[in-house]
């Protein structure tokens, strides 16, 4: 996609058109880059900020009810250094229901972010995450995180 600021609507009509498979109320922000649309699957309300990347050489599904932040990167290849060939490596992504991917997060080829999982900004997500977890650094690993009712009573004391 580029960078003309056209409707979320127009961007999911042209996906469809290469084969994508796109729910409903998907916001596409600008500049956003999918190189195979036909191995994309989204499910509704899914929002997608400026700057994302999808290398989608495998397919990559996501749920309904995410969000990928601006600039992510969601790579679904690499390569055998091993190889003499330097042969291609492509594993799916999977993105589970109700998941926020932190701006600048990249997720790594066969990851899957289950259920409820967050990745913080600039996180390097390699392996699974687990579901309701949080993710940050450099490889990602779980952190603790305050549920919504430890912070409310905090403040009220």
């Amino acid at each position: 996609m580029h960078s003309i600021p056209l409707p979320s609507r127009w961007k999911a009509w042209i996906l469809r058109a290469f084969g994508a498979k796109i729910g409903a109320r998907v916001v596409i922000r600008s500049r956003v880059h999918i190189t195979m649309p036909w191995r994309l699957e989204l499910g509704d309300d899914v929002w997608i900020g400026d700057d994302v990347m999808i290398l989608s050489l495998d397919r990559v599904t996501i749920a309904s009810n995410c969000c990928l932040s601006q600039r992510s990167f969601l790579c679904t290849g690499s390569h055998d250094f091993s190889s003499e060939m330097f042969s291609l490596i492509t594993k799916p992504i999977v993105i589970e229901e109700s998941c926020w991917v932190g701006a600048q997060s990249f997720i790594g080829p066969g990851v899957t972010i289950k259920m409820g999982s967050r990745t913080l900004a600039g996180a390097v997500v390699i392996r699974n995450v687990e579901q309701g977890t949080a993710v940050a650094g450099v490889p990602a690993k779980p952190i603790p995180v305050r549920s919504a009712t430890d912070v409310r009573s905090n403040i009220s004391r």
